[in-house]
């Protein structure tokens, strides 16, 4: 996804607007538990700030399909994202191979990183709390078992 800077470089703009939908690479998605190819749609714009940077303002939005923590079943969730700052700061703050901005920038690094603080740790369906949650000899545990030794519990009677 880049972006020719060299007319906002040269002041003939003022603004480079950003109004795009992006299918993101299926080998960026083989990292992420996300279920289904990720189209995202991009509105926004690069500008210049008065030290000759260039600044970054962008709404990401588009559905992720994440598999529920319970049930598995794929469960689609909302994302919108809003990116504003310097795009030196920006590329630095991923850690990306950082070069200085010449006369293009490929933003999708950015959109990436952000995309991935956004994906949920846990996601559950609407109906994933009705569903089964003991068969025959198993049973969904949500809280931690006391695992305290046997051999060890005369030990509390001396504290």
């Amino acid at each position: 996804m880049d972006f020719d800077l060299t007319r906002l470089k040269n002041k003939i703009e003022s603004e480079i607007k950003i109004e795009c939908v992006h299918q993101i690479k299926n080998e960026l998605l083989s990292t992420t538990e996300l279920m289904e190819p990720l189209k995202v749609s991009l509105k926004g714009k690069i500008t210049r700030d008065v030290l000759e940077g260039y600044l970054l303002d962008v709404e990401v939005s588009g559905t992720m399909v994440l598999p529920c923590s319970i049930t598995l079943k794929p469960v689609s969730i909302p994302l919108n994202i809003h990116i504003v700052g310097n795009l030196d700061e920006l590329m630095e703050e991923i850690d990306e191979n950082h070069k200085k901005i010449e006369n293009s920038i490929d933003i999708l690094p950015i959109i990436w990183e952000n995309i991935l603080m956004e994906i949920p740790m846990k996601v559950t369906s609407p109906g994933a709390h009705s569903a089964v949650t003991e068969g025959d000899g198993w049973k969904f545990v949500t809280e931690p078992k006391d695992t305290t030794n046997p051999a060890l519990e005369k030990l509390k009677d001396l504290l």
